[in-house]
């Protein structure tokens, strides 16, 4: 399969997890930055890396990306050891730290030209690989601009069309978000996704946890150095409730939804809104929630508006650490 940087995604991903990180510790002088974590990766994955400032995120990165070594424990990429094998991790990956150097007396094409030279592309070859990264960032019209003169955003994606110029199998990206507006934070969004279709594996670091959520497979909590949680978005919005909390706007009485809800199997009234009402249902099943829907059109109630209340990542994750708080346990799930 073409990738949009041109070369095709590695037929054998699927022989070995992308990532795969087993009892990994890092300390320094005073500083216990990680702390015997464990998880692992499997090809074509977006996993999103949570954490406040200091949690361990950067250096299990930077432990990933070869550029530190563990205290203890093992890490793989690809297959290969971090450690005993770092060149042939540097090969099938992609890295974009929180703080990337640049040179800001170069045009962006001579950025990537520099790079490339240094990654060994030669010839037709390199130009070629220029063109498709600058296309796949959006960075073809800047060719010829300072790279002093971009603006934040523009970096971040020149940042990641360097990551991206020998077509890696992994990326990792530590923080590509920080700082960008609105608008270059939904663009850099698009093009983890578009890396993601294409089978590329991501592991994405963020404070931005409802962006994550949308385009991660799944989510990493670590707090002081330690894994908190592994799981999915969908479960972590659920938490672990057996019920549904619906949404319900309605044209007409208040008090018909309340009276339906009293009178209906499996649905309780909650409380009124301002155009309807919540109600709770005492299932997750899609076809539950579909029937008391259809119920509650047939029974005469003029819906409007029907929709599943979940909860923000960001309450998740407070939760979780609240749980560790209340437990007195360094792990949750």
């Amino acid at each position: 399969m073409k990738t949009a940087c041109g070369s095709p995604v590695s037929e054998s991903a699927g022989s070995a997890p992308a990532i795969e990180v087993r009892n990994l510790s890092r300390w320094f002088p005073g500083v216990h930055a990680v702390r015997d974590i464990s998880f692992t990766v499997e090809p074509g994955q977006v996993i999103g890396f949570v954490g406040a400032n200091g949690a361990g995120k950067t250096t299990t990165m930077r432990i990933l990306a070869t550029l530190d070594h563990p205290s203890s424990g093992e890490a793989f990429v690809c297959g290969h050891n971090v450690v005993t094998h770092p060149a042939e991790v540097r090969r099938c990956i992609g890295w974009m730290p929180d703080h990337y150097g640049t040179y800001g007396h170069m045009t962006v094409l001579e950025y990537l030209d520099f790079f490339a030279r240094a990654l060994g592309f030669g010839g037709e070859e390199r130009i070629e690989r220029i063109a498709e990264v600058m296309e796949f960032t959006d960075l073809t019209g800047l060719a010829d601009r300072l790279i002093d003169a971009l603006s934040k955003g523009m970096g971040q994606r020149l940042c990641l069309g360097r990551a991206l110029l020998h077509d890696p199998e992994v990326l990792i990206l530590d923080e590509p978000a920080a700082g960008l507006d609105p608008k270059a934070r939904v663009e850099l969004k698009h093009l983890i996704r578009l890396l993601a279709q294409e089978g590329k594996t991501v592991l994405i670091s963020s404070h931005i946890l409802s962006e994550l959520g949308e385009m991660c497979d799944s989510l990493l909590f670590i707090n002081q150095g330690r894994v908190i949680h592994h799981g999915s978005a969908e479960s972590l919005r659920r938490g672990n409730s057996a019920a549904s909390l619906i949404e319900v706007q309605i044209t007409g009485s208040v008090a018909k939804l309340s009276a339906w809800a009293t009178l209906s199997p499996h649905v309780t009234f909650r409380e009124a809104t301002k155009s309807g009402g919540r109600i709770e249902i005492d299932s997750v099943e899609p076809a539950v929630i579909a029937s008391v829907l259809r119920r509650m059109i047939d029974d005469g109630i003029a819906v409007t508006d029907f929709h599943l209340q979940e909860r923000k990542l960001e309450d998740a994750f407070i939760e979780i650490l609240g749980e560790i708080e209340a437990s007195g346990s360094p792990f949750v799930s």
